[in-house]
């Protein structure tokens, strides 16, 4: 939900992926949040995992221009990333907080 761990109001992230220093509601410290490449595996696991299949889908139920589906399914992954991905290191960061690791 892109929000603080501690209180839930404010933002974790400012500039698509960037951790803010601390909330801006409750002040809790959120420098320490290091999840370095995570988010990015866990986004392209899910990323593939939904898009693979649909290749199957598609080829399965119609007979499409091979080229279409290809440019089509590479933007619908690079949106699907896009939107994932600041999701998912925001779960980071709560499991973070969470776990009390990383100084918080």
């Amino acid at each position: 939900m892109l929000k603080c761990p501690n209180c839930g109001v404010g933002r974790t992230l400012h500039k698509y992926l960037k951790v803010k220093d601390a909330c801006s509601h409750c002040g809790i410290d959120l420098r320490h949040a290091s999840v370095d490449d995570g988010p990015a595996y866990f986004t392209l696991m899910a990323v593939v995992a939904i898009v693979f299949p649909l290749f199957a889908v598609i080829y399965a139920n119609y007979d499409p221009n091979p080229l279409f589906v290809a440019l089509s399914l590479m933007v619908a992954a690079t949106g699907l990333a896009l939107w994932l991905l600041p999701r998912v290191k925001g779960m980071f960061i709560g499991m973070q907080w969470a776990a009390r690791l990383h100084g918080f």
